[in-house]
């Protein structure tokens, strides 16, 4: 038995694999890695797999960058863990400072967890309990995008609608009001259509109309669903729901997780349009893929609300790794990547240089819906193979590339740190799949 084949067996006799059924893994092996490096994987027989999806959208400077290794290291010989209730540590004061200098608007406290649903869980939360503290306990509902995914905890899936996810526990979850997302019209390929924008809007005011007066809040993904097959829209959209929002008195969440710290092509999606929320939820890059840590930052107004003599009146959360300082300091070292290698900026031009490299693949006959946001590219395969994902997964496999399509959505959402050459092999992948398995 190699050492690949004991290190799968173990793990099929011993892990319950997440997003996974696992009696699957009868037709179709794990995948093993003993290590990372960079935009690679490697496994235990030398074998090499671009991280095309950084390794679910949180390597943002790849495996094993020495700068946050370093950071982590150091802060281990100063200070692991402290509890945040009744203590405080430079690394989070440092780190809630810096977030809110980069954020767009005046969202100056943060507020620390350890995973992005525990973000959307902590906003949803806070903005029932903002309005309760001023008297208008009423304002306890939530309204959610189509196809919108924000996790899958109970109250996350509440406003999540992404089937394979939210069916299951359906009984369980709190009934919440659903708007339309921006959707192209009927043969429009611009996947930025403003026309669509306007329209969806149009249909968010009409229910802001009838059920405003109930609504605590309305929670997206900035410019594009990822969940739901990377689903990117018009900046318009985001400037009339923060129009909308004020008008109703309904805070406006923004779900980053995925989308901050430069995956769209600014810092934060909401700069596109211009416009700042009043809660944004962040977490995936944050710590580069290190470490596990989310955070939710809000307005002075959400906060002030929480502010009294009276306990009842705070925000009653808490998580026993909330602000771990490791974690922190691999924040931090994100943020000083982010300073002084002029990332933005650096991937705008790498982007326009890995279109050209993607042509090919663009045009392929069998690939549609050809669309790229910042450091995100997408395509739909016109497949009739309903194990699509799977069959896709295991071709790209046989590439050298990581992969994981979403229905029949194929997309790349590489490290940072990956080069021509690693992007020109997702390229040949991304190439395979759809010869082997689109229509012909």
């Amino acid at each position: 038995m190699t050492r690949n084949d004991d290190l799968v067996a173990r793990s099929l006799a011993a892990v319950w694999h997440p997003c996974t059924q696992m009696k699957a893994h009868e037709r179709f092996p794990l995948v093993p890695v003993v290590r990372g490096d960079g935009a690679w994987l490697e496994d235990a027989e030398g074998r090499r797999f671009v991280d095309g999806v950084s390794s679910w959208w949180v390597n943002l400077f790849g495996h094993g960058h020495p700068r946050i290794k370093a950071a982590i290291a150091g802060q281990m010989d100063q200070l692991d863990h402290a509890m945040l209730a009744g203590f405080t540590h430079e690394p989070v004061v440092r780190l809630s400072e810096r977030l809110s200098a980069l954020a767009p608007g005046k969202l100056g406290h943060a507020f620390y967890a350890s995973d992005g649903a525990s973000a959307t869980e902590i906003a949803l939360k806070m903005a029932f309990h903002h309005f309760a503290n001023r008297g208008r306990p009423g304002k306890n509902r939530f309204v959610s995008l189509a196809g919108g995914y924000h996790g899958e905890t109970v109250g996350a899936l509440s406003v999540t609608d992404v089937p394979i996810f939210r069916d299951a526990y359906a009984p369980l979850l709190r009934p919440g009001l659903q708007a339309p997302f921006p959707a192209r019209f009927h043969g429009d390929r611009e996947f930025c259509c403003e026309p669509c924008a306007v329209e969806a809007a149009g249909a968010l005011a009409n229910l802001f109309e009838q059920e405003g007066h109930s609504i605590a809040a309305l929670i997206l993904e900035p410019m594009v669903q990822g969940a739901s097959g990377m689903r990117m829209y018009h900046p318009e959209y985001l400037r009339r729901a923060r129009a909308l929002c004020d008008r109703h008195e309904v805070l406006l969440i923004a779900d980053e997780i995925m989308t901050g710290f430069g995956r769209t092509g600014t810092m934060f999606a909401c700069e596109h349009a211009g416009i700042a929320p009043d809660l944004m939820c962040l977490s995936k890059g944050i710590t580069g893929g290190f470490l596990p840590l989310s955070c939710v930052l809000a307005t002075d107004a959400v906060y002030e609300s929480f502010y009294d003599d009276r306990t009842a009146r705070g925000f009653l959360h808490s998580h026993s790794y909330t602000g771990n300082p490791l974690a922190c300091a691999a924040a931090n070292a994100v943020l000083d990547l982010f300073d002084e290698e002029r990332v933005i900026e650096a991937n705008r031009e790498k982007a326009e240089l890995f279109d050209i490299i993607a042509a090919p693949l663009a045009k392929h006959a069998a690939v549609h819906d050809w669309r790229r946001l910042g450091m995100i590219w997408a395509f739909e395969v016109d497949t009739d193979e309903s194990d699509f994902p799977r069959l896709a997964f295991e071709t790209a496999l046989e590439d050298g590339a990581l992969l994981r399509p979403i229905g029949r959505t194929v997309y790349f959402m590489p490290p940072y740190v990956i080069d021509d050459e690693a992007f020109a092999r997702l390229v040949k992948a991304g190439i395979t799949i759809a010869h082997r398995w689109g229509k012909k």
